[in-house]
């Protein structure tokens, strides 16, 4: 059975998606690097829990399937901050991670000043008293 569980499992990681925009912190090449440790000698390897192997398996399987998002439809596709996956895609990539490092900017910060109407300081500022 453990030839079956590690072709599964090398199945999954080769149909989950890689995030070039992310290296180093992909949720894919994580996948990858724990599948390869957890069967260090391929189909060879003992498994010591088979159903919490199983589980983590089937559960891994449903979240590449897009099983929940097809379970449970969102009616609009932005978040409470009202950015689109896009957007949300491009500030959680390396480069804008890096460059938000080297300014030395909060991420909330750097998320106020590109997608709202006026700035940070704008909205502190208090009004003038009569």
């Amino acid at each position: 059975m453990a030839v079956t569980r590690y072709r599964r499992f090398l199945k999954l990681c080769e149909e989950w998606p890689r995030d070039e925009s992310k290296k180093g912190r992909d949720l894919g090449t994580f996948l990858r690097q724990r599948v390869a440790h957890a069967f260090r000698e391929g189909e060879n390897t003992q498994i010591s829990d088979p159903e919490k192997c199983d589980q983590m398996y089937e559960s891994l399987a449903r979240i590449n399937s897009n099983f929940y998002r097809e379970k449970f439809p969102r009616a609009k596709d932005t978040s409470f901050t009202g950015v689109t996956v896009e957007e949300c895609r491009v500030l959680l990539s390396t480069g804008s991670m890096q460059q938000m490092d080297e300014e030395k900017k909060g991420l909330w910060k750097t998320l106020m000043e590109r997608f709202s109407s006026k700035s940070p300081e704008e909205g502190t500022e208090k009004s003038p008293e009569k």
